[in-house]
């Protein structure tokens, strides 16, 4: 049950802040649509900080592209164990790694020069960026989400082409 007096739904509680909504509007919009990381990086870091987050929704949220790009059940089933399913790049594991420290260890994250050169070795500058502002923006959001109790059991799915 929501914690503020709106609709349990994805839009609603929005509308109690919206000169503020607007502006999340507009980042999310960036993320989800401007981004030039490929959808499987986006994807196992969004799944990894929803998890963390225990964000209904944004555990339920796929990408209507996700099956052409080899995005499958076991893609999300698997995202906490990054480290040692298979089925993930040496790319998507950073994102992965990149992804959960930044919601549960961000100081220690920023202090692990490792890390930091493993990373810049597959990441470039402007893919550490945005890897970052979309890991903020999930973060946030979900969190916010989670902790309101609103849009928790809601679906989503991204970019779906309406029917004609």
């Amino acid at each position: 049950m929501p914690r503020i007096d709106v609709q349990d739904d994805l839009a609603s509680w929005l509308g109690a802040a919206p000169e503020l909504a607007g502006g999340l509007g507009k980042l999310s919009e960036a993320v989800y649509d401007r981004s030039h990381l490929p959808l499987r990086i986006r994807e196992v870091a969004r799944a990894r900080i929803a998890d963390a987050n225990q964000c209904g929704v944004c555990l339920r949220t796929r990408d209507a592209g996700g099956p052409a790009e080899g995005i499958d059940e076991d893609f999300y089933l698997n995202v906490t164990e990054w480290r040692t399913w298979d089925g993930y790049s040496s790319r998507e594991r950073l994102a992965a790694e990149f992804a959960e420290r930044f919601a549960l260890d961000h100081h220690g994250l920023r202090d692990d020069e490792s890390f930091w050169v493993r990373y810049r070795g597959e990441f470039s500058d402007a893919e550490v960026v945005e890897l970052g502002i979309s890991c903020a923006l999930w973060l946030g959001a979900g969190r916010l989400m989670r902790v309101l109790d609103v849009a928790q059991s809601c679906s989503l799915v991204l970019h779906e082409t309406a029917a004609g």
